[in-house]
């Protein structure tokens, strides 16, 4: 889900009531990223509360074990939590419990084990996949491949063709509702909801598509940068990551991504009253993030994994009805916020020891009525000392691989492969539409970030810096050597 994909953030189409609510009666952080925005490596930041050039995933690839020491749910499960994941793990093998004491599973399709000719039968979805055996039990015979959308196609939608109850929206927020039935009351609870829209495929029930299919979407923002024609016509390919998209198909997708987000606003509605019933909600501290954004056309570009806010930047909301931490209701935070940070978050909440193996730093010093004065000014990034000044991101991409350091107010990008650089003045051009690399004016700063970069990488085994500059032409990896031993 993209970060600016919310009412209450001043969206001019989308309608987010509930988690309008949830930031307007808690805190949300406007700078809140991924650092390697693809499904693997964001979760794996967000098991382990770990940068990425130590939990060892900086790209995507499927298939290399998870063996961490410290997660976030076995922590929580060692202090006598009782923990639950419903939805999405994306990890390795897929029934990996990774620490919690149960999941019930759908990582949505993943090519690598839809595969009917190279994989065992005990790694293949119709093993492994809790939401497609629970769908055909209601509806023999059907798969995820019904709509014929595959699981990137960005550029085309369709309405969702069974019952809306049968959607895996609706199936992650029943099968949760029906864990806080069965859940053990002596115990408090960590439950992790995690929904596999609205990333592709599109395809929302009608009546959600209904709500924007005559909206007056706006055309998404191209940058004097960005490519202006698609000789090769990529944009016609359902699962491109670039091209120009005939307008009505890219208008209907867009309609359909919003559709899926306010659907999964409403399946939240439900859960938070399911919650309520239970007596739970005063009880509760509820925290909602993306593991990346989705770049839906922005700059004539699609998916993920590139550096631009679209793909990077995510929405990060926490809500605490019982007021257990103090939070400034209604605070909006301009610190830069990751990934990394959502395991210590929690066990800080839960008045948990937070492992010596986390990198990343509690919220709660942000958001609550003791933290440092912070200013609520839109674009504008915090004075508060004792947080992190910047974050460094990156994504290994073949010929695309690349590297970014912000501070939520400028950003500047280096592109491995090819040595292109691009910096954006986010606070006066927040939908990077000007690459100001080249401006005279900004000489100084370009110097500094990528003097920043330089340093962030230095050691890496890629070899992408000597200490002094930045060395184009380093083959890049997915994953960093010592977590394959």
């Amino acid at each position: 889900m993209r970060f600016d994909c919310l009412s209450i953030a001043g969206h001019p189409v989308v309608e987010t009531p509930n988690l309008d609510e949830l930031s307007r009666t808690g805190v949300r952080f406007d700078r809140a990223y991924s650092a390697t925005p693809t499904c693997v490596p964001a979760r794996a930041a967000i098991f382990t509360g770990q940068s990425q050039r130590t939990h060892g995933r900086v790209g995507y690839q499927d298939c290399v074990p998870w063996n961490y020491t410290e997660t976030l749910p076995g922590e929580l499960a060692q202090a006598g939590y009782h923990t639950q994941c419903v939805g999405k793990m994306h990890v390795y093998p897929a029934r990996n419990l990774m620490g919690f004491h149960n999941v019930v599973l759908h990582d949505g399709y993943l090519h690598h084990n839809r595969n009917n000719h190279s994989i065992p039968v005990r790694e293949h979805y119709d093993e492994v996949d809790d939401y497609l055996n629970w769908l055909r039990e209601r509806v023999p015979g059907a798969d995820m491949t019904d709509l014929g959308l595959d699981c990137n196609s960005s550029t085309v939608a369709r309405p969702w063709h069974l019952a809306e109850m049968q959607h895996p929206t609706n199936w992650v927020v029943t099968e949760s509702i029906d864990f806080l039935r069965r859940r053990d009351p002596s115990k408090p609870f960590f439950l992790w909801m995690s929904f596999v829209r609205p990333h592709p495929p599109f395809d929302p029930p009608q009546a959600y598509l209904d709500l924007y299919t005559d909206a007056d979407i706006p055309m998404p923002p191209i940058g004097d940068w960005a490519m202006e024609v698609d000789d090769d016509q990529e944009g016609l390919n359902p699962v491109t990551s670039k091209g120009i998209v005939p307008k009505r198909r890219l208008k209907r997708a867009i309609a359909a991504y919003y559709a899926l987000i306010t659907h999964i606003d409403h399946q939240i509605g439900r859960f938070l009253q399911a919650l309520s019933e239970y007596g739970e909600t005063n009880n509760t501290i509820i925290m909602f993030t993306s593991d990346h954004g989705e770049l839906l056309g922005d700059h004539n570009l699609f998916r993920k994994s590139l550096p631009y806010e679209g793909s990077t930047r995510v929405p990060f909301i926490v809500n605490d009805p019982g007021n257990r931490l103090n939070l400034v209701k209604g605070k909006v935070c301009q610190e830069i916020v990751e990934m990394r940070d959502i395991m210590p978050s929690m066990l800080d909440a839960a008045g948990v020891p937070i492992p010596a193996t986390v990198e990343g730093d509690s919220v709660w010093k942000l958001a609550s009525s003791q933290a440092t004065a912070i200013s609520n000014e839109e674009g504008t990034a915090s004075s508060n000392p004792d947080w992190r000044a910047y974050l460094h991101g990156e994504q290994t991409q073949g010929k695309l691989s690349n590297h970014w350091v912000t501070d939520g107010k400028e950003k500047f990008i280096w592109y491995s492969q090819s040595g292109a650089e691009q910096f954006f003045v986010l606070s006066q051009d927040p939908q990077e539409l000007h690459n100001a690399i080249d401006d005279e004016d900004q000489q100084e700063r370009v110097a500094y970030w990528r003097s920043v970069l330089i340093h962030e990488l230095e050691g890496r085994e890629e070899g992408y810096s000597d200490g002094t500059s930045l060395i184009v032409g380093r083959k890049p990896v997915a994953v960093l050597s010592h977590i394959r031993s």
